[in-house]
């Protein structure tokens, strides 16, 4: 036995410090090609570098967790690898606020001193996500830490880039992509938020040019787009405009005419009146017509979304217009724009309309459709064997609700954009010669206001890279050897698609990537499906020609209390730092884990944590309950050979390892949780506990020995099948009791034990529960104190059940605290009794004479109203269609149990008030 002791009240600051620290210093958590188990194998949805551990991460990272510690004690080869993703636009711009504080920019700094700041940065700074993990509990292979931009996974970049672009699926061109003017970089069309706004919409004339008195009215709610119109559109088969096709007009504003066409795909008969505008370079939809139609492009935005002098002039825009709204930005051109519209007379009205306007998803600036060379993959051929491996099973998304979801998006999939703006990230491995290409690279040097001068480099469409894994030397057309790298680097999410194999040794054939890959189970939010869940998916396929992982489990999010999305300028953000330092870590844990059911979100208040504190302190002190009776003889008896507590709550126990272990296989982490919460906290502390304390309290009883045993073997059995959610309590408790091994974290998880079964005990129990709680309930309704003893009789209809009782009446004595007489009514000495009766069994409790049987009706009658408004209340959600059609089986299944509950108990108590008033009349 150990010799360590529970201090009298947990501290989990304490005891979480000391157990995360040992965990990792022993090398429990690293894994090993050579180990005999199944493979197990998880990677960690990298979080960004720039990060702090929030409450989305709490809740990902525990169930995660909750998996690994689970399959480690079942012996598997686990490995779950950590990591943090280089976050380009994030960390660039964490590091340029930086720079801004210090009176300086990257653009000063110039590239390479800029990147050598940002690792600067990382090297001071980004481990601080990794360390909170660690305060978590998270029990991932530390030694394996890998960072998108580490060596080896930039090398899986290079390849897989070069090798894509080898089979034509990568390709540069020039397109019409989204735009954020404030971090100056393209985004897919994921990374761009779509919001509903009150907006306008402006009704602008369109004359034509050999009629002008003739006009059409075009809508729109960009009138300052409309000085790069190259068309107008109009629908064939309406009868209002079909004879215009064909005819010009003249653009308003400036000195160009442009042509009328049909377009059926554009223009919407019902909508409107019935012509469109065409903007090809700033809107996508218009882009595709001006495919369609053959029209030029012209770009009048720069690439910070101001007018530009340039593009104007080149769209032929009337000098006084340039000069109006030349470099300002598209809130105030559009007052410009408007004011010119209304003083020519072609101003016709402006409603208020409603429309969604897109926003860049770092930092919220409102996106533009923004004319330029980017490179992209050709995805199509990539995603239909994604479509392929979900459709046939391979890959088995859970919720299956989600499938649907995640085929759709699939099947009506674009072009994915990968080349970003920026400088921080795995830069674009294509190179291009300055001799060949001098036309096509354009430089443009500004000086700042400190007298900084600062080179902006452009690669015009038509410029030709050469694609390589390293540097070329000597140009193959020209001979030179002057070579200008691309700029760009490419979207987070392209090395973050490689994480699975990249992790494990790709390109090299390594042990690693034998062993773990694919990996067992994703665990992430819906929020990233398409980010990073499908690019895995299509790149793994690509390039491992097997899935990335067998099943993606995918969670809800977490909300306030009242279902809102967190947000700080709501200050109703939960810290899980701040809880964790103020609940303990295990807390905040198994509250996420009892509230993780599928396709619903999680409410989340701090008071739900505070009860699970609770929870934690109820385990610590049932521990040291335990603790202060093992010093005793203990007789390791056959189960079914133990006294009636002891089958009891071994059959219990069991119940619970069938329940936790299925539970878990089925990614159902809350009813795993609460059958855990519910056998501790009600059948083991509630029941058990007090069900022993005779035998372990006298030293004579000879029961104690057995019931030492069995309370030795349940705790610590409790303990490990507890452990995969709180970790540091049980690896604390499980260290004072009596066991094998250094550490809990090792130590196989509890299996069922046929021998431990019985379903006699169990319903043994069921009936000795139900007579101890009606003992209870009279003695609520009498108004006797708790630590009053009473005298109460046990009768039952059936008499096996009677004889089940009367072997039991030294526990009902006990429980009940009073003394009991299981015998028939007839032999019942005192005809003053409150009378109970429930399913044939018969509670009479003897009333004493300072008994206010007046007060007792009152306190019934009370308790009786509320049973009834509950009663309404169920009944009424069950009788409400919608709460049917949509609520879960389960949660059904928990209303109509409560609604017969409440029904039994309410006749009960009607029986009881009946008994009380012909009392009061005696």
């Amino acid at each position: 036995m150990s010799s360590l002791r529970l201090d009298k009240t947990y501290d989990p600051k304490a005891v979480e410090a000391r157990w995360s620290r040992t965990w990792i210093d022993r090398g429990y958590f690293h894994a090993s090609t050579a180990h005999p188990g199944q493979p197990y194998s998880i990677v960690i949805p990298p979080p960004n570098v720039t990060g702090s551990l929030h409450v989305g991460h709490a809740l990902n990272h525990s169930l995660q967790d909750i998996l690994i510690r689970w399959r480690r004690m079942q012996g598997r080869n686990t490995l779950w690898l950590p990591g943090t993703d280089h976050a380009g636009i994030a960390t660039q711009n964490v590091v340029e606020k930086q720079l801004l504080s210090e009176g300086t920019s990257r653009d000063a700094l110039g590239r390479e001193q800029f990147i050598e700041r940002v690792w600067q940065w990382k090297a001071a700074s980004g481990n601080t996500i990794v360390e909170q993990q660690k305060q978590l509990g998270e029990s991932c292979d530390w030694e394996r830490l890998r960072f998108t931009m580490d060596e080896g996974l930039s090398k899986a970049v290079i390849e897989v880039f070069v090798r894509l672009h080898e089979e034509g699926l990568i390709y540069r061109g020039e397109r019409l992509i989204n735009w954020c003017p404030r971090c100056l970089t393209a985004l897919s069309d994921i990374e761009v938020e779509h919001e509903d706004v009150k907006g306008k919409l402006f009704h602008i004339r369109y004359p034509l040019s050999d009629d002008p008195s003739t006009s059409l009215v075009v809508a729109t709610t960009r009138p300052e787009t409309m000085l790069g119109d190259t068309a107008v559109a109009v629908h064939p088969d309406d009868p209002r405009h079909r004879h215009l096709i064909g005819k010009n007009i003249r653009l308003p504003l400036t000195r160009r005419d442009i042509p009328i066409v049909g377009d059926p795909i554009l223009v919407d008969l019902e909508f409107g009146t019935g012509a469109v505008k065409i903007t090809p370079a700033h809107d996508f939809n218009d882009y595709e017509a001006g495919e369609r139609h053959h029209l030029p492009r012209l770009p009048i935005f720069d690439h910070q979304a101001l007018l530009d002098p340039a593009g104007l002039t080149a769209a032929a825009v009337e000098e006084d217009v340039i000069t109006a709204v030349a470099r300002l930005p598209v809130s105030k051109a559009r007052a410009k724009i408007e004011q010119a519209l209304n003083d020519r007379g072609l101003l016709v009205k402006i409603e208020d309309h409603k429309m969604a306007i897109g926003k860049c998803y770092r930092c919220k600036t409102i996106v533009e459709p923004y004319l330029s060379p980017q490179w992209f993959i050709d995805i199509k051929p990539l995603a239909e064997p994604a479509i392929r491996a979900v459709e046939d099973g391979r890959i088995r998304i859970i919720p299956e609700g989600w499938i649907n979801n995640y085929l759709g998006w699939m099947r009506d999939i674009k072009d994915w954009c990968i080349s970003r703006q920026i400088w921080w990230g795995h830069q674009i491995p294509a190179w291009y010669c300055e001799r060949c290409n001098e036309p096509f690279i354009h430089r443009q040097t500004t000086t700042n206001a400190s007298g900084a001068t600062m080179t902006r480099t452009t690669l015009l469409q038509g410029a030709k890279p050469v694609v390589a894994r390293s540097a070329p030397t000597v140009c193959p057309q020209c001979g030179g050897s002057q070579w200008l790298r691309d700029p760009d680097v490419l979207d987070t999410w392209f090395s973050s698609g490689l994480w699975p194999f990249s992790t494990l040794g790709w390109p090299e054939d390594t042990p690693e990537l034998r062993t773990y890959y694919p990996t067992s189970t994703l665990v992430t939010g819906l929020d990233i499906l398409f980010f990073w869940v499908a690019r895995m998916i299509m790149l793994g396929l690509k390039f491992m020609s097997n899935v990335p992982f067998r099943e993606v489990y995918i969670h809800a999010l977490v909300r306030d209390a009242e279902g809102q999305k967190m947000s700080k300028s709501k200050g109703n953000v939960i810290d899980p730092l701040h809880v964790m330092n103020q609940f303990g870590t295990d807390a905040l844990r198994f509250t996420l884990a009892s509230m993780a059911s599928p396709g619903r979100d999680l409410k989340l208040a701090e008071e739900r944590i505070e009860g699970y504190r609770n929870f934690a302190n109820k385990i610590w002190n049932a521990a040291r309950f335990s603790l202060m009776y093992l010093e005793g003889p203990r007789t390791a008896k056959p189960p079914l050979e133990r006294p009636f507590a002891d089958q009891w709550i071994l059959s219990r126990l069991n119940s619970t390892m069938r329940s936790v272990t299925s539970e878990l296989e089925a990614y159902r982490f809350d009813r795993a949780a609460n059958a855990l919460y519910h056998f501790i906290w009600h059948e083991y502390c509630d029941w058990y506990l007090e069900l022993i304390k005779p035998a372990l309290q006298n030293p004579a009883h000879p029961d104690g020995p057995a019931t030492r045993q069995t309370l030795i073997e349940t705790l610590e059995t409790t303990m490990r099948l507890l452990h995969p959610f709180m970790p540091f309590i049980t690896e604390e408790i499980w260290q004072t009791i009596p066991h094998e091994g250094e550490s809990i974290v090792i130590q196989r998880f509890p299996a069922p034990d046929q021998t431990w079964n019985a379903p006699d005990a169990e319903r043994r129990f069921l009936l000795f529960e139900q007579a101890v709680s009606l003992v209870r309930t009279g003695r609520v309704l009498l108004n006797y104190p708790p630590g009053q003893q009473i005298e109460f009789g046990v009768s039952h209809d059936d008499p096996d059940k009677q004889r089940q009782l009367k072997d039991l009446e030294g526990h009902l004595a006990h429980l009940s605290r009073g003394a009991s007489d299981v015998s028939t009514q007839t032999a019942w000495t005192s005809a003053r009794r409150l009378r109970l009766v429930a399913d044939g069994l018969t509670i009479g409790l003897v009333v004493s004479g300072e008994v206010d049987l007046k007060k007792a009706l009152d306190r019934l009658a009370k308790q009786r109203e509320e049973q009834e408004k509950e009663i309404a209340r169920v009944t009424a959600k069950l009788e409400n269609q919608d709460f049917v059609a949509k609520a879960p089986a389960e949660v059904l299944t928990e209303h109509r149990g409560r609604l017969r509950s409440l029904q039994h108990d309410h006749t009960m108590l009607a029986s009881s008030e009946q008994q009380l008033r012909a009392l009061l009349g005696a």
